[in-house]
């Protein structure tokens, strides 16, 4: 379009070369000294030149060129057109305005100049000197119905009804009317209030369309506005007679009725909007998630997960769907129902890693190493460098004893974790564990260093560095004072407490360790083997061997089984 205005301006370059009419203060011509031959030749090159460039994308070559035809031609309204162009083009919309008031002084009569101003100053919502073009552009094209529209829009924003009302009456009277002319005035009339008159404009329309239920909505969307509810919820009745499957109706009169604080109502309404499919997905994602504050009170918890439930219905190849789905399913404490909405999911979109994350986070919860595994390794296969999926996968090899796989995922963890502390802290306190299975004791201690290093307060990671450096025999003191730490910072743990009780029975401080041995059986809910074998050592030490031998009894009685507690059995005395 800017290409056929440059070569309307050239039709005109001829003229223009001969000879310019300046437009002074006094709004007198003054007519510019004629151009040489030479001059108006030159003038004519360069700008076809500049032209060229423009073409050509050139921006800065096609400036200096007009600018060298308005050194020879100050007068040239058509190179001052193309700079502003071109300033427009590069957002500089301040200079391209004083170019183009400059050739519209320069040339009054140019429909394209006016307009191109027209499009700064409405930019810049310069409303006065907007007005003052549209007149231009009026006086220019009269029967041009679109710069009445224009000038009438301007009206609307400066709040000058009365005369905006005027020009979209002369637009009607010269294109006819039109829905886009209808919805105009309708602004019009409920910016001053008159919420009747802008209703009743629409009754045409519904009458010329009564199948068209967007007219019913839009007129109900009025009165709804305006707090007239009987009225809006009459309209919306009786456009849902008309088409009841219809979600937008359903949504303008659950609006309402939330409004009248009729929650009830409101919910039937929602219900009936979610089930139309060609209602918008995102539209209803949005409301469901205005759910997620108030999950906590069992009647909205309940109606989310009913709309959900609805939603998967209404839209069941949609992975979001089936992901909030799930979501809801899980708050509600519908575990196995929320990992196959999350399955569904995946198996729509299997870029939805977010999702699959959750999936896998169940599993982990649930100990279901297996599954952790199998979905963990599906994932990380499309997601790599996600560091908490490496970690679940890698604590699950842990679990299997496999622990070259473990290391392997765990060590992914510790290059992705930089910035989660927690998640590094966790991930070196695995390797470490890793490591001590493998029995290379150097890379294990190197990898609790770290997670302390990260976090010197993770109870689990000191408890369990301790304990291996007791089974060890090694600095025990660095391990008494570890395992201390731990069970300050989570009282009451059975293995924290049994821990520090065989530290102290390697320390030989026996009585102590029969304290926390106790402590530890008191705490301990799953009867272990190998913390009542613990309790028989320390108490042969300290010359109990009857309770001793009791204690490794009850041991093996409880699932311990090696030959070490069989030889302390039979031979009523402690070895290792």
């Amino acid at each position: 379009m800017k290409f056929t205005a440059s070569l309307i301006l050239l039709a005109g370059l001829n003229t223009m070369c001969l000879g310019q009419a300046k437009q002074t203060p006094g709004n007198k011509a003054v007519v510019a000294q004629p151009l040489s031959a030479a001059d108006s030749g030159m003038v004519k090159q360069l700008f076809f030149s500049a032209l060229r460039e423009k073409t050509l994308d050139n921006k800065k070559a096609a400036a200096e060129l007009f600018n060298r035809v308005l050194q020879i031609d100050a007068n040239n309204d058509a190179s001052l057109y193309e700079l502003a162009n071109i300033e427009q083009v590069q957002n500089n919309l301040a200079e391209a305005r004083l170019y183009l008031e400059r050739a519209v002084a320069l040339n009054r009569d140019n429909e394209w100049y006016w307009n191109a101003l027209a499009s700064l100053y409405e930019k810049s919502n310069d409303l006065p000197k907007l007005n003052a073009v549209f007149d231009e552009l009026i006086r220019l094209n009269p029967d041009k119905s679109d710069y009445y529209y224009d000038k009438a829009n301007a009206f609307y924003l400066q709040k000058r009804y009365t005369e905006a009302l005027k020009l979209y009456d002369k637009v009607e009277e010269l294109a006819g009317p039109s829905e886009e002319l209808l919805l105009s005035r309708q602004k019009v009339y409920l910016r001053q209030n008159d919420v009747k008159k802008a209703a009743s404009l629409l009754d045409a329309l519904i009458e010329q369309n009564p199948t068209q239920t967007r007219y019913y909505l839009a007129k109900a969307e009025i009165f709804s506005t305006n707090k007239q509810y009987d009225s809006a919820i009459a309209i919306l009745r009786k456009a849902i007679a008309i088409d009841p499957s219809n979600g937008l109706l359903h949504l303008a009169l659950a609006d309402i009725f939330r409004e009248q604080n009729k929650p009830a109502a409101s919910y039937d309404e929602l219900e009936a909007a979610f089930a139309d499919s060609n209602l918008d997905i995102d539209q209803k994602l949005r409301i469901l998630l205005g759910y997620l504050p108030r999950l906590k009170e069992p009647d909205a918890r309940a109606s989310a997960l009913q709309l959900s439930k609805v939603l998967v219905q209404a839209h069941p190849d949609n992975s979001k769907a089936y992901a909030l789905y799930g979501d809801l399913l899980l708050q509600s404490n519908q575990v196995k129902e929320a990992k196959e909405a999350y399955k569904k999911s995946i198996s729509l979109d299997k870029q939805a890693y977010g999702v699959q994350e959750q999936l896998v986070r169940i599993e982990f919860s649930e100990n279901n190493m297996d599954a952790v595994i199998y979905d963990g390794e599906k994932a990380l296969e499309l997601f790599p460098n996600q560091a908490w999926m490496n970690y679940m996968v890698g604590v699950a090899w842990l679990e299997k004893k496999n622990y070259v796989k473990s290391i392997s995922y765990l060590k992914n963890t510790v290059m992705l974790a930089a910035d989660d502390k927690n998640l590094l802290t966790q991930s070196y306190s695995g390797l470490g564990d890793a490591y001590h299975a493998t029995g290379d004791r150097k890379s294990s201690d190197e990898a609790y260093e770290k997670a302390l290093e990260a976090d010197p307060d993770n109870a689990y990671t000191l408890n369990n560095y301790a304990y291996y450096l007791s089974l060890r025999n090694e600095q025990l003191e660095k391990a008494a004072q570890m395992s201390k730490h731990s069970n300050n910072l989570a009282p009451d743990n059975a293995s924290f407490e049994d821990t520090y009780a065989w530290i102290l029975f390697k320390q030989k401080k026996y009585a102590e360790a029969k304290l926390w041995a106790e402590k530890s059986l008191q705490h301990d809910k799953n009867a272990s083997a190998t913390k009542t074998e613990h309790y028989g050592d320390i108490l042969y030490f300290l010359g109990d061997v009857a309770g001793a031998v009791k204690n490794w009894q009850k041991a093996k009685a409880l699932g311990a089984s090696s030959p070490v507690l069989e030889r302390k059995i039979n031979e009523k005395k402690y070895s290792e």
